[in-house]
């Protein structure tokens, strides 16, 4: 069998914060906007509801648990979890912290930085800030020495013995060379050495943006730049869009409907790239549930399809070493982007059992 490590994309935002219900109401957590979905157009496989797992919190140790045995049952070599730090102040940090205390789930584990500003984006208001990052090197330093402590958990991915660290959106970040050198300095004086990776998300890819000091790049999806480039199959929305949704959409503001068997077949005649990028692959993708308008939504998405692309990938991926040898999965648990492999009442657990077919084969 081939040396691959599969690492899932994991979302912690399901238990209820003090932040979520300030600012989106009492008891919001991820399942809120996921319960609400209904189908927008004909045979739209909405809403994503889950079976074995139930509407979990993620506060319940008990969950983790399961969450790690299903996942390493079926192949899933670590999750990758999203990281939130705004100058200093944490949020949805309940998950990794409850991990790092009791040593359970004895699971692997990395983290991104998922350093957007938070606004009300799902509402269409961007400009609506929630919580701001503002850079600074100071900030970096305090950040860097946070993050050390959870690099040294016996439990965390690494690659030749380099801490994992992934960057969701690094041009955000203003000399980012300069963030990266103190970040790898400051390593240095307790004895690592970082393996920090950028996220390809937003459309923003290519090996320029490696320079700044970045080991390697993470393709995400669904891949801005490939959608962008794949306009022939935005032609579903007339035909499909449904009076249910008609009420609710504004003309400045219409969904992106795509074929999720095109895509697959699109992506895997996509040639390898030249410089040291991780693959990624999706079970599927909605986000219908967190919005009325503007939504992107892949259609006809299945286990069977999904288990294509993944084949491709494992077959397709050379390691760049040894160790060098991660794809990974968007995503684990991203219920309200309908995008997750943990088992839903429609499909049951067939996309875990195609990633073990897959990894296997």
């Amino acid at each position: 069998m081939k040396n691959i490590r599969l690492v899932a994309i994991y979302l912690p935002q399901f238990y209820p914060n003090l932040q979520n219900n300030k600012w989106w109401g009492m008891g919001f957590t991820e399942w809120t906007n996921v319960t609400k979905a209904r189908p927008r157009f004909k045979g739209h496989y909405q809403p994503h509801l889950p079976s074995d797992l139930g509407f979990y919190d993620l506060r319940v140790p008990e969950t983790r648990e399961l969450q790690a045995d299903l996942a390493r049952q079926y192949g899933i070599s670590a999750f990758c979890y999203y990281h939130y730090w705004f100058n200093g102040k944490r949020i949805l940090e309940l998950p990794i912290d409850e991990i790092l205390k009791t040593g359970k789930p004895d699971f692997p584990f990395m983290l991104c930085w998922a350093n957007e500003n938070w606004t009300r984006g799902w509402s269409n208001r961007f400009d609506d800030i929630l919580l701001k990052q503002d850079y600074s090197l100071e900030d970096d330093k305090s950040h860097i020495q946070y993050l050390l402590e959870i690099f040294k958990d016996p439990r965390y991915l690494r690659i030749d013995n380099k801490p994992v660290f992934a960057i969701y959106r690094s041009t955000l970040i203003p000399n980012i060379e300069k963030t990266i050198d103190l970040w790898r300095s400051e390593a240095a004086k307790v004895g690592l050495e970082l393996y920090i990776c950028r996220f390809e998300s937003c459309g923003i890819a290519g090996e320029e943006y490696l320079k700044a000091g970045f080991n390697a790049a993470v393709e995400f999806q669904p891949h801005a730049r490939m959608v962008n480039s794949y306009k022939e199959y935005r032609s579903f929305f007339p035909r499909f869009i449904n009076k249910f949704s008609r009420k609710y959409l504004k003309k400045d503001i219409l969904p992106t409907i795509l074929s999720y068997p095109s895509y697959v077949n699109y992506m895997c005649n996509q040639p390898l790239p030249n410089y040291k990028r991780y693959p990624c692959v999706m079970p599927s993708w909605d986000n219908t549930s967190r919005k009325k308008n503007g939504f992107l939504a892949f259609h006809r998405s299945s286990p069977n399809l999904y288990y294509k692309w993944l084949k491709h990938n494992v077959e397709a991926f050379v390691p760049f070493s040894n160790e060098e040898n991660l794809i990974f999965i968007n995503a684990w648990n991203e219920w309200a982007e309908g995008t997750h492999l943990e088992p839903d009442q429609k499909w049951g657990r067939r996309y875990l059992e195609m990633t073990q077919k897959a990894l296997e084969e």
